[in-house]
């Protein structure tokens, strides 16, 4: 009997996205003139955030529910120099952390309702890098923990709230051009100008695994977690500047699982990856277009579903959160596209009848709980983010998670939230990391002993 292939079936094969009307965009922004590997603009489900041009590096953030012409914004305006990248606390929707060429990285809190006044004082000031801030991520679980990248080669993890260094990474001699926390906020990878993408252990900034030479290409290479699964994407390109994205197993890092070639653009791959659901929307910058793609476990482990093309490039591109998509409408996923003056939100739909709400569509999603504070996650704590339903009906979750401890902190988010160890159950994919980074640790301190002629 002949072999037959089943054919890949996806509720998210007929996911598509029409372009904005005008009036449903924003115009006339005077956006900075700095380049480099950032996105340029991030977002939340209040807001998003853009580097103007002017003196003292100033940035804005404007409201996502009030398209329109742009007409003088207030500004944050405390740094010295340009604002090269920004992050908004994902557990306080009113509280941005900014980093800039004067190398330092401040905290800002937004009023609510929006900025109404120049604000030129932040709520914190961290201080430590010797060269420009070029890159910001906080911590997708832990509160008040952010990372940050500099042209002085280093990472830093700090603790926002006491504006202390936690520790700090200078394992590469080259550009870093991407920094990424995986799920549950426990390691961190960068890709740099080297070629090597490297996964460091977040609490103690050692690195415990590398690809050696992710992409052979010179383009900036970018870098994603995907989920809880074990793996890792990088974009880049080849020797013949062709763009590609390979899908990686963290197990064993020296091949890919996964190489799919996209094009000969000439802009940076930036991808943008929802864990609940699989699906990986892969923005071209300079290109305008957006590609999407579901991430399977087994082979192929990836599969294309739709373009989104567009003949207006895009500078940088931004991902809203889910809790700010129109869940009744099926909107799946939300990317506000910027162009060289405006900025453009793209909505991605499944197609659907009815305006019930599709569970099947919307998992649980991360909260604006934190699941632990700073000092039990320094201490080993280790726990996913805590997630609910997206249901507008409020109806309780089945999985309910508890409810955050502690009192609220000025810096954004409350305190770590308090929960059982069998909701922390690890997969053995986790648990070999863990053993990695652990025997990687050993033979270092073993290494350190003998170089002192140190006996057991």
């Amino acid at each position: 009997m002949a072999a037959f292939k089943i054919a890949f079936t996806s509720k998210f094969k007929h996911v598509y996205c029409e372009g904005p009307r005008p009036e449903a965009t924003w115009q006339n922004i005077r956006l900075s003139t700095v380049t480099g590997d950032q996105q340029y603009i991030k977002a939340n489900p209040l807001f998003y955030a853009v580097g103007l041009q002017g003196g003292g590096g100033p940035f804005t953030v404007i409201n996502c529910n009030k398209p329109g012409r742009v007409e003088d914004p207030f500004v944050f305006s405390g740094h010295t120099a340009a604002v090269l990248d920004f992050d908004f606390n994902p557990f306080d929707d009113h509280v941005i952390a900014s980093g800039s060429d004067d190398t330092t990285v401040k905290v800002w809190r937004i009023p609510q309702g929006g900025l109404t006044e120049n604000i030129t004082t932040p709520i914190a000031d961290l201080h430590g890098h010797g060269k420009k801030v070029t890159l910001l991520r906080y911590n997708p679980t832990v509160n008040g923990c952010l990372l940050s990248s500099s042209g002085d080669q280093t990472v830093k993890v700090w603790d926002v709230e006491n504006q202390r260094c936690v520790n700090t990474n200078s394992s590469t001699a080259d550009l870093i051009q991407d920094i990424v926390w995986d799920y549950r906020g426990n390691n961190y990878a960068t890709a740099s100008r080297d070629k090597k993408v490297r996964i460091i252990e977040g609490r103690s900034g050692n690195v415990f695994s590398e690809i050696e030479n992710a992409h052979e290409g010179s383009k900036a290479m970018k870098v994603q977690f995907l989920g809880d699964t074990g793996r890792i994407l990088t974009t880049g390109c080849n020797k013949m500047a062709q763009r590609q994205m390979k899908v990686w197993d963290m197990r064993n890092l020296s091949v890919e699982l996964k190489k799919v070639e996209i094009d000969s653009g000439a802009g940076v791959l930036m991808p943008f990856y929802d864990a609940d659901t699989g699906v990986l929307y892969l923005a071209g910058k300079g290109d305008g277009n957006v590609r999407v793609y579901e991430i399977t476990s087994d082979a192929p482990y990836c599969h294309g579903l739709t373009d989104f093309k567009s003949s207006v490039s895009a500078k940088g591109m931004a991902w809203v959160p889910k809790r700010g998509l129109n869940i009744l409408g099926c909107e799946s996923a939300r990317l506000l596209k910027l162009t060289t003056n405006s900025v453009e939100p793209l909505s991605f739909t499944v197609p659907r009848k009815g305006e019930n709400f599709q569970s099947d569509l919307y998992y649980d999603t991360p909260t604006v709980t934190p699941a632990h504070g700073l000092d039990a996650w320094i201490g080993g704590s280790d726990l996913p983010p805590v997630c609910a339903s997206l249901d507008p009906s409020g109806k309780p979750n089945p999985k309910p998670s508890c409810e955050s401890s502690g009192p609220s902190s000025p810096l954004g988010g409350g305190g770590g939230a308090s929960r059982p160890n069998s909701s922390a159950m690890k997969s053995a994919v986790q648990l070999q990391l863990e053993l990695d980074a652990a025997n990687a640790r050993i033979k270092r301190l073993e290494d350190l002993l003998a170089q002192h002629n140190i006996s057991e």
